[in-house]
Formats: C-alpha cells, sequence, structure tokens
C-alpha cells in the first residue's frame, strides 16, 4: 500500500527574502499562485514602492533560479512556509 501525500491546504504562506532591502516577507499564496506573481507581491510588499521593474529581478526556489515565471508554486513543489529568494537579476556593484 502507497501513501499518499495529503493535498495543500487553499492558502498557504511562503516566506520571500528580498535581497535589495534584506528583509523578509511572509506572503499568502495558493498552489496556482504563479512565480511572476510571487516576485511582484513581494518587491511590492519589501520594496514599498509604486515603480517597481519585476523584469530586472530573478526567483530563486531550492537554490536554482526559476526561468519559467508561468509556472505554479503547486508545480514547483512549494509546501507552507516554503523559502524563495528575489534578487536583482544583474550583479550589484560592491562599494
Amino acid at each position: 500500500m502507497t501513501a499518499v501525500a495529503p493535498p495543500l491546504p487553499q492558502r498557504f504562506a511562503v516566506r520571500v527574502m528580498v535581497t535589495d532591502v534584506w528583509d523578509q516577507v511572509f506572503l499568502p499564496v495558493e498552489p496556482r499562485t504563479t512565480v511572476a506573481q510571487l516576485k511582484r507581491d513581494a518587491l511590492q510588499a519589501a520594496l514599498k514602492r509604486s515603480r517597481i521593474d519585476p523584469d530586472a529581478y530573478v526567483v530563486k526556489f531550492r537554490g536554482a533560479e526559476v526561468f519559467d515565471e508561468t509556472a505554479t508554486l503547486g508545480s514547483l513543489g512549494a509546501v507552507p512556509n516554503a523559502p524563495f529568494i528575489v534578487l536583482p537579476a544583474r550583479r550589484q556593484p560592491v562599494r
């Protein structure tokens, strides 16, 4: 008999570190939330600016960049409290 994983709850929270401000935000998401939507919401919550270019940022999950931002969090295997990182697409010079 094989064990079946319980279904994800309809809404759950994930952690997103936004490196521009070194701040972590907790966002309520659903399994069908896209990576692009997660990135926009995290940038808005952490940077608190009205004009943000999401294309200037990338998302990492489990140490790897997520290239297909149309992918859903459910398809990535995200679970409650899963960690994501949003960082600039181009490296920033050190001052």
